[in-house]
């Protein structure tokens, strides 16, 4: 369909632009896989808040955290896929709002075309199996997300604390795993430099073996999100 060949390349043209001003930025590092021969786009900002944000964050996710939803996806093992507690924080609160408009103007996406930024609780042996951030187009729920702002470009997530033990945001495809490391930011493209799904960037939030994880996640759409 010509509409959908218009999305990929308008997913790759954001790719492009957010690519550039990240590889360009001074505290940014670009994360390198030799053995991936599909280009990856996957950095890493360390200290990109402080630990005073990281902790008001922290209280406002305790304070309205409910356990997470999960898009359907025919699994069979649904009841223990997502185990953690997750809020959409308030996108007009003060603290939060410092925080998205700081992760916008890193990226340079407009910010209409941002999810409300989400807190996420991981408590011992708590885990996000497996999966991919960008919408599987075959599913059930992609007629709706299609119509609110249509697929995720990028991803954006704030480590706010260090478990005990455990807790790794791993891509099983990539061999690689990030520990939890307070204030740190980790983002990455999930598509490809054609604007098709990059498959490769399939990950998981490892169970928490010590102590509690909190992060806070902001999904980017192709379009304005609604």
């Amino acid at each position: 369909m010509i509409t959908d060949f218009l999305h990929r390349k308008q997913l790759a043209q954001i790719g492009r632009e957010v690519g550039a001003r990240l590889d360009a930025h001074p505290h940014v590092q670009r994360i390198s896989f030799d053995d991936v021969q599909v280009p990856m786009q996957v950095y890493c900002y360390q200290d990109f808040m402080s630990r005073a944000e990281c902790s008001e964050l922290i209280g406002a996710i305790d304070a309205d955290a409910i356990p997470s939803e999960l898009y359907n996806n025919g699994r069979d093992d649904e009841s223990d896929f997502r185990t953690s507690y997750s809020c959409n924080l308030d996108r007009w609160d003060p603290d939060v709002l410092r925080i998205d408009d700081r992760i916008c103007a890193l990226t340079g996406i407009d910010p209409r075309r941002g999810e409300t930024l989400q807190g996420q609780r991981y408590a011992v042996g708590q885990q996000f199996k497996p999966h991919h951030d960008f919408f599987h187009t075959d599913q059930p729920y992609w007629p709706k997300e299609r119509k609110s702002g249509g697929q995720r470009s990028w991803t954006a997530m704030v480590f706010l604390n260090e478990p005990g033990g455990g807790g790794e945001t791993e891509f099983p495809q990539l061999s690689f795993k990030m520990m939890p490391r307070t204030g740190m930011l980790l983002i990455w493209n999930n598509m490809l430099p054609d604007g098709r799904p990059n498959l490769h960037l399939l990950h998981s939030g490892n169970p928490v073996t010590r102590g509690t994880k909190y992060i806070i996640t902001k999904w980017f759409r192709r379009g304005f999100w609604m």
